[in-house]
Parts: structure tokens; C-alpha cells; sequence
């Protein structure tokens, strides 16, 4: 089994502080993607790997502070490709891709960050802007190579995937634009959202985020925004799925996929 798992920190170095590195020490994970970093090469690169037993790969955001992501790997990849070519959410560290060309397989582990448009208009015209930018560079993946997209989507893709799906279909995460581009992606792109392939009628247990307003996490009024997506042939190779709520370490949990898989 080859465990995979994918985490939106909400700043490496708060989660670090919270165990986060200690307790995926724990997780014998092959490979870990984690998203919102806030931080810069020097004050990350290297810090946590011993803590982990995994080598960190980073996309940094130029602004400090600010989104990033990063790939923790056992295995050394073939190749490393830092961002996706389009200079806007370049220069906000939103895509850090691991390659493994082995055996006659071609298999990118990507980590991803999607921006969110809660905070205002502007912010959500460019959250569309990367949705029309991210369709067909993932579609172009597919056709070359076998891929798992791991990371924080910032959609709810069905009514299921959160608390209060009627009260938030004008939100941000929610809207019917942003559940039609995941509905397109899953459907006729043929891509795989992994754990609702393992776990189709899950509700108030498959939430990966929570408000820090009110008692959100207390009362469960979840949303499902952290995704492991995959081309079809790999989503068949995952085996089983868990969401680590027992110790928090950001306002994210974890979301762990076990693959029959070798790298």
C-alpha cells in the first residue's frame, strides 16, 4: 500500500507547532501534499523533513505570508515542476508537481492550492480565471500522463459536501458556476474525485474544513473542500480513505488515500 495524504496548513510553521510533522512522522506516508504554506524558501526548506522522514518540494508565493504549496516525498521524483505557467497565480505559489517516469509509467503527484473568492468580487472573478486556466491544463495532463491532483479546491461539489448547502449557494465554494466546472471535470473530463469513489454516500463525516467563526467545528457545520483527484486508472488502484479529525492542527484535516501502487 502506498498511503497519500493532503493537508491545507494555514501556515506550516502554525501547524508544525501543533504536531502536524510529529503525527505524519507517524503516518509512514509516501507521499504528502500540503497546501497554504505562508512562509518563504529560508524558513521552510529542509526545517521539517527530519521531523517527517519525507523531502519537501515547494512553490513559494512572492508575497510573504501567503498561499504556496508544497510535495513531502519518500521517494525521490524524476523531475520537479514549480508553478503552472501563467504568471498571475504563479507568483502565488499554487502548483508544485512531482514526477515519477519509473518502470514504463509516467505518474505526476501534484499539489494545488485553488484561490478562494470569500473575501470579495475581485477575488472570485480570479478564482474563475484560474478555473478556465486549470480545465484544460488538466485535461492536456491527462492525455500525457497518469495524475493525482492533491489539494485544497475550495468547492463544494454536491449538496452533500456540506452542513448548510441551502443557506450558501450564493457563497463562495458553492455557487452553481463552481459546481458546474467540478460536475465538467468529474463527468466529461473524466477525472476522479477519489473519495467520494470510495466513499459515495458519506455526509457529515467526509467535511475537511470549518469556519473558525462561531462553534462551527464543534457543532460539525463542515464543508468538503480537500480533494485527492486522479485519472481514472489510478483512482482504481486507492483502496481506502480517512479524514484525521482527532488532534487539529489547522482549520483543514487531513485526507488520507491508501493506493495499491509502487512508485
Amino acid at each position: 500500500m502506498l498511503r497519500i495524504i493532503t493537508t491545507n496548513l494555514n501556515g506550516i510553521r502554525s501547524a508544525a507547532n501543533k504536531g502536524y510533522f510529529d503525527w505524519l512522522g507517524q503516518q509512514n506516508a509516501a507521499v504528502v501534499g500540503v497546501q497554504e504554506v505562508k512562509a518563504q524558501h529560508e524558513q521552510v526548506a529542509g526545517v521539517f523533513d527530519h521531523a517527517s522522514g519525507l523531502t519537501g518540494h515547494f512553490h513559494f508565493a512572492q508575497k510573504k505570508g501567503y498561499a504556496g504549496v508544497g510535495l513531502y516525498t519518500r521517494i525521490p521524483p524524476s523531475d520537479l515542476v514549480a508553478g503552472m505557467g501563467v504568471p498571475e497565480f504563479d507568483a502565488e505559489g499554487r502548483w508544485v508537481e512531482a514526477r515519477f517516469d519509473r518502470r514504463g509509467r509516467k505518474l505526476s503527484i501534484i499539489s494545488c492550492y485553488f484561490p478562494s473568492g470569500s473575501s470579495g468580487p475581485e477575488r472570485q472573478e480570479a478564482k474563475f480565471r484560474f478555473l478556465d486556466v486549470m480545465y484544460p491544463k488538466l485535461m492536456q495532463l491527462k492525455a500525457e500522463r497518469e495524475f493525482l491532483l492533491l489539494g485544497d479546491i475550495n468547492i463544494a461539489h454536491q449538496e452533500i459536501d456540506l452542513k448548510n448547502w441551502k443557506s450558501n449557494q450564493k457563497n463562495s465554494g458553492f455557487l452553481p458556476e463552481e459546481r458546474a466546472w467540478m460536475g465538467k471535470l468529474l463527468g466529461e473530463g473524466g477525472l476522479v474525485d477519489v473519495y467520494r469513489r470510495l466513499e459515495p454516500d458519506s455526509t457529515q463525516s467526509c467535511y475537511t474544513w470549518w469556519s473558525n467563526r462561531g462553534q462551527a467545528y464543534a457543532n460539525n457545520v463542515g464543508w468538503r473542500l480537500d480533494y485527492q483527484i486522479a485519472s481514472p486508472a489510478l483512482a482504481a488502484l486507492a483502496m481506502r480513505t480517512a479524514i484525521f479529525k482527532e488532534q487539529r492542527f489547522s482549520d483543514h484535516a487531513p485526507l488520507i488515500v491508501d493506493y495499491n501502487l509502487d512508485l
